[in-house]
């Protein structure tokens, strides 16, 4: 079995001969802050059959990354409707739909692997932000879409007490909780079950994550929602034809869910032509809705075409936007500290 140390070690050999940020590559501040990522697949856990640590060492990698990165805490996310999904070159397509039960069998199934894999490894599981401290990464469970639930609102309960702190109404594959930003209208917004997962969550102090959701719904959910809300990983629109720009969002849509006092996770997906457009990228959102109110989403190990895909480039993100005139204060906000605000204000 490969120890901590060893990851570490090929981890950042691997890193030093990937010169992949230049000037601002190994660049590392003096004084560490507290670092956080809002969406997160490492080593895509959820598409493995088996939980044991040595099947799992993509996921390895990537949280021996996290140390040098200086990462504090990160939402580690299910994907309820992975096995309807199929990735291609261009992007992902849907196969079917669930029969019943299927999508809470599928969440249970995803759900043992990663609690298993969690107790192999360095990271330590968090239900409160209270659990994020200096000594070791803190993971807060996250399941992307809420196929899951099966149109029952009353299924969070137990999700709840599994340590699930953060769900994603929709995802690629529709379901019964609203509409999606890449699939035609079928509810106008939130369904009638989705707004009891909205009032559901609120009671029980769960984080509302509106990432893939549409224009509509996330209105909705903003009108509706006694707490702030996150849309986990996104990034402006810009001219047409880029790669993914469905899956990017307007001025107005941003204002939204910043109107809450929630945050948004700047994506560093191949939307992005490149790490330097995603550093600009993450100040036009900043521009827009105020430094309050952006984060890092980075989607890692499940992204599309990532201008960023290492936690040990965390500290050159951080650099890079100090680069472009942010002052320490502002930087933090957008690595960790709104994350954390928020994660305090909902969950606790």
């Amino acid at each position: 079995m490969i120890t901590r140390k060893q990851f570490i070690t090929n981890s950042l050999t691997a890193l030093t001969g990937a010169g992949i940020l230049g000037q601002y590559a190994f660049r590392t501040p003096a004084v560490k802050r507290i670092s956080f990522d809002l969406h997160a697949h490492p080593g895509q856990l959820y598409k493995s059959e088996d939980a044991s640590e040595e099947a799992n060492p993509n996921a390895m990698n990537t949280i021996a990354g996290m140390e040098p990165g200086q990462l504090s805490g990160f939402f580690l996310s299910l994907v309820a409707d992975s096995k309807l999904l199929v990735l291609g070159d261009n992007g992902v397509s849907v196969t079917g739909g669930f029969k019943e039960g299927e999508g809470w069998a599928d969440y249970q199934r995803q759900l043992k692997i990663v609690k298993d894999f969690l107790q192999h490894s360095t990271v330590r599981f968090g239900t409160t932000a209270a659990d994020m401290t200096s000594d070791a990464v803190t993971a807060f469970l996250a399941v992307e879409g809420g196929h899951f639930l099966e149109g029952d609102a009353g299924r969070l309960e137990e999700a709840y007490v599994e340590g699930v702190r953060s769900v994603q109404l929709v995802h690629y594959a529709p379901n019964e909780l609203g509409d999606l930003q890449t699939w035609e209208v079928q509810y106008q917004g939130l369904s009638a079950a989705g707004k009891e997962v909205v009032k559901r969550m609120n009671r029980l102090g769960m984080l509302i994550d509106v990432a893939h959701a549409s224009y509509d719904t996330t209105k909705q959910v903003a009108m509706m929602t006694k707490s702030p809300i996150m849309l986990s990983h996104s990034v402006l629109k810009m001219e047409p034809g880029r790669p993914i720009e469905k899956r990017a969002i307007t001025k107005e849509h941003a204002k939204i869910v910043a109107d809450t006092g929630g945050v948004i996770g700047m994506w560093p997906s191949g939307f992005n032509h490149d790490f330097q457009e995603y550093v600009e990228n993450t100040l036009r959102m900043v521009d827009v809705v105020g430094i309050d109110h952006v984060g890092i989403g980075t989607d890692m190990d499940a992204n599309y075409k990532p201008v960023l895909s290492s936690y040990s480039q965390y500290p050159d993100l951080s650099l890079a936007l100090t680069d472009k005139g942010l002052s320490k204060m502002d930087v933090d906000k957008i690595m960790g500290d709104n994350a954390v605000r928020v994660i305090r204000e909902v969950i606790g």
